[in-house]
């Protein structure tokens, strides 16, 4: 995940398929999470990092989804 932040220079087909990527990357990551708590495998730590790569992988996609909504003025 060493996507620069700035969505600014990125094409709309550029975002799309990172949009993909990271989406994809957030469902393994909480996978991951649910079977390292189910087993009782994962440490504290371990499952602390996870979700927190989770999170901002949620907000890049919150972002990249904003950039690619086209703002509609009712």
């Amino acid at each position: 995940m060493n996507a620069p932040t700035d969505l600014s220079m990125k094409t709309d087909d550029v975002l799309r398929v990172e949009l993909a990527v990271f989406k994809r990357e957030h469902r393994d990551l909480d996978e991951a999470i649910q079977a390292l708590a189910e087993k009782g495998m994962g440490d504290q730590l371990t499952l602390q990092r996870l979700k927190k790569r989770k999170l901002r992988l949620k907000d890049i996609i919150a972002q990249i989804e904003d950039r690619l909504t086209p703002d509609i003025i009712a």
